[in-house]
């Protein structure tokens, strides 16, 4: 006995698109920055203009994860394609953990042999605010939609990123400017590289959790179980499993005893009762039950 809410196909869409108008502002300001960095020979505007780069594949991995995830279920599918926004994700975290090590190596070897480049810090600057602002526009764009698609958590999580390379950027520009002191564009480089790695971690880490089935981040088994022994007629629960397809779609099982009056009564009342309560108050909305008499006893139950 289970209820299974439809896919959300207008969310689906509308992902899609904010993820359209995101590669678009990521890949135009990507074009800008190359330009720049090539105009300005700054390494701290070539490490952001890498950044975006990855960041575009990322948003078209996105793109075609969330396609993926919005095709129907079928026979061989059962639960669908939801779990491809997962395995996007997992593609980004590499490819951040790979662009952290790019950048770290090339830094390091210009401040150990630094080359007489000089940095056109005003043209820099430009580049770099325009890399701000257009961050900015794709960080609003995606603000809502990551609380709802570890998919999009994934792409505005490295948008975020982006935002915070170009103040780097910016501050570093600044200093040239007003001290001609070139070391610190590689600095800003190394700056980048660091914050690249706790976002691939952090993002790895909610990746393996959904991937090994451990219950969603803020969800009480415990609190689950008590609400279900509320319920009139229940006598027991167990075999109580929580996992997630993707962040938002949690999915529950559980076998519930029930007393002689509440079979005989039926099961439908009792079933709607306890989907409602798991739907109201732990946002579960695919719930499968097993209903048993009390006193029944599985072969081999795992309590």
């Amino acid at each position: 006995m289970h209820d299974h809410a439809p896919a959300d196909g207008v969310r689906g869409a509308s992902n899609q698109r904010l993820l359209s108008l995101s590669l678009l502002l990521t890949a135009s300001v990507m074009v800008v920055q190359i330009v720049g960095a090539i105009l300005t020979g700054s390494l701290a505007l070539l490490a952001d203009a890498a950044h975006m780069f990855t960041d575009a594949s990322a948003l078209v991995i996105a793109l075609i994860a969330s396609r993926l995830a919005a095709r129907p279920a079928n026979d061989r599918n059962t639960y669908g394609y939801q779990r491809a926004e997962v395995f996007g994700a997992l593609i980004n975290a590499v490819i951040l953990i790979v662009l952290m090590v790019w950048i770290a190596v090339e830094a390091v070897q210009r401040l150990l042999r630094p080359a007489e480049v000089e940095v056109v810090a005003g043209l820099m600057l430009v580049v770099a605010v325009v890399g701000l602002v257009a961050n900015g526009a794709s960080l609003y764009l995606l603000s809502a939609a990551q609380k709802r698609s570890i998919n999009v958590r994934g792409a505005y999580i490295e948008v975020l990123g982006d935002l915070i390379g170009s103040a780097v950027v910016i501050g570093a520009a600044g200093v040239i400017a007003i001290t001609g002191w070139m070391p610190i564009d590689a600095l800003a480089s190394l700056v980048i590289a660091a914050m690249i790695l706790p976002r691939a971690v952090v993002l790895l880490r909610e990746v393996f959790s959904v991937l090994g089935e451990r219950a969603p981040k803020g969800t009480e088994v415990g609190a689950i179980r008590d609400h279900i022994l509320g319920e009139p007629g229940v006598v027991d629960v167990h075999d109580v499993h929580v996992w997630q397809l993707t962040r938002g779609a949690p999915v529950f099982t559980a076998h519930v005893v029930v007393d002689d009056a509440a079979l005989g009564a039926g099961s439908g009342p009792l079933l709607s009762r306890l989907q409602s309560c798991l739907s109201s108050h732990f946002d579960v909305e695919h719930s499968t039950f097993q209903f048993e008499p009390a006193g029944y006893r599985e072969e081999d139950r795992h309590v």
